[in-house]
């Protein structure tokens, strides 16, 4: 069993136990606390030859929730999952976290702004930015004189 640290007053909460954390994050989140965690999807980013792409989780995310802009060479996606609790549901456990969230991407000039998609389907938001042709790589053919 690990020693830990006695605070009588103000416990710190990277002392606790993960299962007391784990407790104290869900009161927090049933009270409306959404705060003290803020909610981060997760994103991959891939880069193929054409393009940069750009893969978030948010499930159970509206569609009209998701917010994409870019300016200043930062692609941001914005939105929210809202929390909604019938009144015939009594909440057990909850784990998931619930609330607007924002990441923000610096991307180089290479990038073609100005044709920006964006495709939302099975809870998986995919932005696609594909690359400006100067930046493209493109094959030189190399032609062999006879001197």
């Amino acid at each position: 069993m690990p020693v830990l640290k006695y605070h009588p007053f103000a416990p710190d909460l990277e002392d606790l136990p993960t299962g007391l954390r784990v407790f104290q994050d869900s009161v927090a989140r049933l009270l409306g606390d959404t705060a003290s965690r803020p909610w981060t999807p997760p994103v991959d980013i891939f880069e193929t030859e054409n393009e940069l792409i750009l893969k978030a989780d948010v499930p159970d995310v509206d569609q009209n929730n998701i917010d994409i802009r870019f300016e200043n060479g930062t692609l941001t996606l914005k939105g929210e999952r809202k929390f909604t609790n019938g009144e015939q549901l009594s909440a057990h456990r909850i784990e998931r976290s619930y609330g607007a969230f924002s990441r923000s991407f610096a991307l180089p000039e290479s990038f073609d702004a100005d044709r920006i998609r964006a495709e939302y389907r099975n809870g998986v938001l995919s932005v696609t930015v594909p690359k400006k042709e100067i930046a493209k790589p493109r094959s030189i053919k190399v032609e062999v004189s006879n001197n």
